[in-house]
C-alpha cells in the first residue's frame, strides 16, 4: 500500500481544492481500486454521492452499517438504490447480537450512553471492516456539523489509510439541486420531516427553523455517531463526540 506523507496529503488537498466530486472519485478508484470503500447511511442526502459512484466507480464497495435499529423505510430505500443504481453494497453487523446487547446493557442504552451504543453498533464494525483497506470515502459536508467544518478533502488516518471527502464543499442546496436535476429518489420519510436519518430510536422529525441534523440524538449535545471522529483515526486525533 502506498504511504502518503504530510507533504503528499497537502499537495492532494491543493490539487482537489477546485476539483469536482466526480474527479475526486475517479482519482480514488484509479489510485486504490478494491482497497477503497465508501460508507453510506442511505438517506436522501446520500443519493448524489451514490449516483456519482454508480457512474464513475460502480464496483467500489458501498458499506452500510446495519445496527438492527434502522427504520424499515431505510432498509427498503437501500435496496431500492442498490437495484436502480447497480451499487455493490456490503452490509456490516455488530459483533454483539441485539438480544445480547439488551442482556448486557439493558434497554435504552442509546439514551443512557449514546456514544457507547454508537461505538458498539457502528464504530467497531466499521473499524473491523476497514482493516487492510487503503482509503475510505464518505459523503460528509462542511455545512453539517462543527466537526465537519474542520475537515479537508483528504485526511490522514491510522495505518497510512486516507479518508476522502469528495462532497465536503457541497451545501444542502447543492445536494437538492443535484437530486432534482437527475430526478433521483429520496428517502420515503423525508415528507414526514426526517431530513437526517439514523437509527429509529435516536431520530425524530426536524421542526420549523431547525437545522437538518437537529433531529439526531435530540436532547443532548451529540452530533456525530463516531465513525467520522473515531474510526480509523490517526494517533494524534481526538474524539470530538
Amino acid at each position: 500500500m502506498q504511504q502518503f506523507n504530510t507533504d503528499d496529503i497537502e499537495s492532494l488537498n491543493d490539487r482537489f481544492e477546485s476539483a469536482t466530486a466526480a474527479e475526486i472519485l475517479s482519482w480514488a478508484w484509479e489510485q486504490f481500486g478494491t482497497m477503497l470503500a465508501v460508507s453510506s447511511s442511505f438517506q436522501s442526502q446520500s443519493v448524489p454521492l451514490l449516483h456519482l459512484i454508480s457512474r464513475h466507480c460502480p464496483a467500489v464497495p458501498v458499506v452500510f452499517l446495519d445496527t438492527g435499529f434502522h427504520f424499515g423505510a431505510t432498509l427498503r430505500f437501500r435496496d431500492q438504490l442498490r437495484e436502480e443504481l447497480g451499487l455493490n453494497i456490503e452490509i456490516l453487523h455488530p459483533e454483539i447480537q441485539q438480544n445480547e446487547l439488551m442482556q448486557r446493557y439493558g434497554e435504552g442504552l442509546y439514551r443512557r450512553d449514546p456514544d457507547l451504543c454508537c461505538h458498539i453498533n457502528k464504530v467497531e464494525p466499521m473499524d473491523r471492516y476497514m482493516v487492510g483497506k487503503s482509503a475510505w470515502i464518505s459523503g460528509v459536508r462542511r455545512d453539517q456539523t462543527a466537526h465537519r467544518r474542520t475537515l479537508r478533502t483528504i485526511e490522514p488516518a491510522a495505518g497510512g489509510m486516507l479518508k476522502i471527502h469528495p462532497m465536503l464543499a457541497w451545501t444542502s442546496r447543492d445536494v437538492w439541486t443535484y437530486i432534482n436535476d437527475f430526478n433521483l429518489p429520496v428517502h420515503p420519510l423525508l415528507e414526514k420531516g426526517y431530513f437526517s436519518i439514523g437509527c429509529a430510536p435516536c431520530t425524530r422529525p426536524v421542526g420549523a427553523g431547525e437545522d437538518e441534523r437537529s433531529g439526531r440524538w435530540a436532547g443532548n449535545d451529540k452530533t456525530e455517531c463516531g465513525i467520522h471522529t473515531e474510526s480509523g483515526r490517526s494517533a494524534g486525533d481526538s474524539d470530538s463526540n
